[in-house]
């Protein structure tokens, strides 16, 4: 069967949790890039994903014992550099952020009781808006620290390379603190295409 035609895995609602899957490593970490979402970013990318999406740009880290453990010391690096005046923000990617929600959450939790809401939080997620609703109190926990979320998982055959920070055209990129305040998906308003 051609690659294209495969699917990802679609888990049942809370079928993965991160506390039975996350060994709490990491990826790697991007500082000041200006990829991962809008403005400069610091990036952190988790390890462990479950999807297992065709065509996947990160196959390594969808191995939850790729890389390395999080650290306090990656942690406090971390919170440096978000606390340059340049960096808009945090984007989590992986792997897959919401199957690693131990670190996530720590990571966000300090995030906004030293930044408040001055820096924005971007997470991309195989998980789709609705599948994330019906999912664990731990991941519902994390989305409302985010405050854009790239859903969806990539599709080899609705791939397409000239959509604004999304890799495959079923994705969407939304606006989680309204979608939440609003009981429906509000899209990002700067989504160009």
């Amino acid at each position: 069967m051609p690659q294209y035609m495969k699917e990802p895995n679609n888990p049942m609602p809370k079928e993965w949790l991160a506390s039975e899957h996350s060994l709490q490593k990491i990826a790697s970490y991007k500082p000041f890039n200006f990829v991962d979402g809008e403005g400069v970013r610091c990036s952190l990318y988790v390890s462990g994903c479950l999807f297992n999406c065709p065509g996947c740009y990160n196959v390594v880290a969808q191995n939850f014992n790729y890389g390395h453990e999080y650290t306090q010391e990656l942690e406090d690096q971390i919170i440096e550099d978000l606390s340059q005046s340049y960096v808009q923000g945090l984007t989590l990617l992986g792997g897959e952020p919401f199957l690693n929600t131990q670190v996530c959450l720590k990571l966000l939790k300090r995030i906004r009781k030293e930044f408040g809401d001055t820096k924005d939080v971007w997470s991309w997620t195989g998980y789709k808006w609705d599948e994330l609703m019906q999912e664990s109190d731990d991941k519902l926990e994390m989305l409302s620290y985010v405050d854009i979320l790239i859903d969806g998982r990539f599709l080899e055959a609705k791939k397409d390379l000239t959509l604004q920070f999304r890799g495959s055209s079923n994705q969407n990129i939304i606006d989680v603190k309204k979608s939440l305040a609003q009981d429906k998906v509000v899209i990002w308003d700067k989504l160009v295409k």
